[in-house]
């Protein structure tokens, strides 16, 4: 049973939860705590790094993407207290989101046809465009489609980003958040090149809904036994989620064991 789902996005970046909406959700789904992690910024309304909303635990969380040698990887920050240095990082990669968002839009509709109801304002990302080609463009029927072959890494509407350096994010987070976790480490070109960051963190994502929403990354080189093996050895915390940018949370996420083991480690008292 799914106590913690860890990974949840709203629309203070590209999810679909309003933040008010998120304690209800997660109590229909049996949830204990959620985390926000919205993608390369903080939420405004959560006010500490860990807070009681309508009886369930909300962890004030940010998801940061970071070059790491040949390819871009995500990292978790928990227990967000925003430092100076962390804030003007987000003010600098919401410009670029905004410019990258722009691009890619102007990209989309020149290649459909199509005029898309999305602006490039902060917080936009690619499930945001890509929701709205499903909206203007028979053609593409889900959020994967579209990822797969117009806007993906590599295909003709990608825009690429300009993101910290794994050491510079790690570093920004570690001074800001009480736990650092590796995201998703099999959704990558490398997972095993991803894996190897995992013991420079606190923790390493280990329950993620591989194989959903084109979500498979391995292709069968490591399996989430080999994720979990890694944490075993190195003493990692284990986290876990389901990355939810539409409406649905739990899919997946943290036992009650583990649970308890994440919040000691985020410094909160049973």
């Amino acid at each position: 049973m799914v106590a913690a789902d860890l990974h949840v996005h709203t629309d203070n970046s590209d999810g679909t939860f309003r933040l008010s909406e998120v304690p209800p959700a997660a109590r229909a789904a049996g949830l204990d705590a959620v985390a926000v992690t919205d993608h390369d910024r903080v939420h405004p309304d959560l006010d500490a790094p860990v807070v009681e909303r309508d009886g369930v635990t909300v962890v004030h969380g940010i998801e940061l993407r970071v070059e790491a040698d040949a390819q871009r990887v995500d990292v978790l920050g928990y227990g967000v207290a925003p430092t100076d240095a962390l804030l003007a990082e987000i003010e600098r990669l919401q410009r670029d989101r905004v410019e990258r968002g722009r691009e890619i839009i102007e990209r989309v509709e020149d290649r459909l046809g199509v005029s898309l109801p999305v602006d490039p304002e902060p917080g936009l990302g690619r499930p945001d465009i890509a929701r709205a080609v499903v909206e203007s463009d028979d053609g593409y029927d889900s959020i994967p489609d579209v990822f797969d072959g117009l806007i993906g890494e590599g295909d003709p509407c990608y825009v690429a980003r300009d993101i910290p350096s794994f050491e510079r994010g790690r570093e920004l987070l570690a001074d800001a958040c009480a736990l650092v976790s590796l995201a998703h480490p099999l959704r990558y070109p490398n997972p095993r090149a991803a894996l190897d960051l995992a013991p420079r963190l606190d923790a390493v994502e280990v329950a993620y809904p591989y194989g959903a929403r084109g979500h498979t990354g391995a292709n069968g080189e490591l399996a989430v036994e080999d994720v979990r093996a890694v944490a075993e050895r190195h003493d990692l915390v284990v986290t876990g989620g389901s990355d939810a940018h539409e409406r649905t949370l739990g899919e997946t996420g943290l036992s009650t064991d583990e649970y308890e083991r994440f919040r000691a480690a985020l410094g909160v008292a049973p």
